[in-house]
């Protein structure tokens, strides 16, 4: 399992102790988020998951075999909300072409957002793949409340969960 920004990584770690046969791969750029997880890995003795400090599409580039993961797991990425900031994003065509070899047949990629342009933006994109097929679903139960999305929560924002699986061609 990929994790791509796992924040401060407490969902990350509520979802390896939930599933501890499964292997996370928990990919970063926030130094403070790091060591968080980090933290929580040691206190909780984790013994399933991995942490990267960095770029997810440059770690999957460098490291990763094809067809190596499960699924892909972004939850509440950086809107970058100005229009002019959109090619920032990570669910852009481009990086979900880069990232989708990775990811086996029948495997999945799960995303969340609060903010309503950015679930149009992830909706065109994986509508716009042969590879995918999904869309929103009800927000499942096993997934844990973020730090974002309680915040999201309080204000209120809606929230929009997405669960793709790729195809078997």
């Amino acid at each position: 399992m990929l994790e791509i920004g796992f924040g401060t990584g407490t969902a990350t770690s509520v979802m390896a102790r939930a599933a501890p046969h499964e292997a996370i791969i928990a990919v970063d750029v926030h130094t403070p988020g790091v060591g968080d997880l980090l933290n929580a890995i040691h206190d909780q003795q984790l013994s399933n998951v991995r942490v990267i400090e960095g770029d997810a599409l440059d770690f999957a580039a460098s490291r990763l075999p094809p067809n190596s993961l499960a699924g892909i797991r972004t939850y509440f990425p950086d809107p970058w909300p100005k229009a002019r900031h959109h090619k920032r994003r990570i669910i852009q065509t481009q990086h979900v072409n880069t990232l989708t070899p990775f990811v086996r047949p029948g495997g999945f990629w799960h995303l969340a957002t609060d903010i309503d342009s950015y679930a149009e933006q992830m909706l065109q994109v994986f509508g716009d793949s042969d590879e995918w097929n999904g869309g929103i679903v009800e927000r499942p139960d096993w997934r844990p409340v973020t730090k974002y999305e309680a915040v999201a929560l309080a204000v209120p924002r809606q929230i929009t969960d997405l669960i793709y699986v790729k195809s078997s061609s």
